[in-house]
């Protein structure tokens, strides 16, 4: 029997809402074993005055299997 566990991480990135999730994803990674998927819950953007993007942020739920 597998146990899934699931944690809502957001990740930030200056180039798009595909690195910050990456980036999320990756640093789970360095505490969590087993991990099996993501989902994108959200994805926003910072804007600064001149309405120029400035960052890139994605909301995930990353499931991973629980160690027995």
């Amino acid at each position: 029997m597998t146990t899934v566990k699931v944690i809502e991480l957001q990740g930030e990135s200056d180039e798009s809402w595909e690195d910050a999730a990456q980036n999320a994803v990756q640093d789970a990674s360095e505490t969590l074993e087993g991990i099996s998927g993501i989902e994108v819950v959200s994805q926003t953007a910072d804007v600064d005055d001149s309405g120029q993007i400035t960052g890139y942020n994605t909301t995930v739920h990353v499931a991973f299997t629980l160690q027995r």
